[in-house]
């Protein structure tokens, strides 16, 4: 295979794990926020055809349940990245970290002005507008400085190669393998 299909190859299928595993944190905020809050979780939606969600019913504080998912969104990778910082996946665990912050930050500043998912509850729990649209900017911010440590796609593709064929596969087989879980571990949105 090609240098260069072979970065095509890793860089999509780390793009589908980031997305799945944003995904992941995210919805295991909520979750925490659920159980430190005395609220019962009653479905998880991480299905890779379905927008993940976490239903908790009761839930006695939904303000926190529906803070934690993109706190701990962000504050995971973050966490992830600094206990990984010198290792061999440092810029995988760099990009994570900046995808995690791009998204949940966007998620939630997109939603704070057409009021939908989380951002429609945390606007129905008390939060401002511009609280959701200052997340989000700061999330995205810091999501866009860490990835520009990381260096330009251009040069990631011109670069002699730095993706090595047993690389891509790992991440075809690592995406495979997520995707098949979350099928058959969870619900889909119905």
């Amino acid at each position: 295979m090609p240098h260069c299909s072979r970065k095509l190859v890793f860089a999509v299928c780390l793009v589908g794990l980031c997305w799945y595993g944003m995904m992941v944190v995210h919805e295991l905020g909520h979750v925490v926020g659920a159980c430190a809050t005395g609220g019962t979780v009653t479905r998880i939606v991480l299905h890779p055809l379905s927008i993940s969600r976490t239903d908790v019913s009761p839930n006695p504080s939904p303000a926190i349940v529906v803070w934690l998912g993109p706190v701990m969104g962000v504050l995971l990778p973050l966490l992830l990245l600094a206990i990984g910082q010198h290792c061999r996946v440092e810029k995988i665990l760099r990009f994570f970290a900046g995808f995690c912050l791009i998204v949940n930050g966007a998620y939630i500043s997109v939603g704070a002005l057409n009021t939908v998912g989380d951002a429609g509850e945390m606007l129905r729990c008390g939060a401002s507008t511009w609280m959701l649209i200052a997340f989000g900017a700061t999330a995205i911010s810091g999501g866009l400085m860490i990835w520009h440590r990381l260096g330009s796609v251009t040069e990631f593709f011109a670069a002699e190669s730095s993706v090595t064929l047993r690389m891509a596969v790992a991440t075809v087989i690592s995406l495979s393998a997520m995707v098949l879980l979350l099928a058959e571990l969870s619900p889909s949105a119905q």
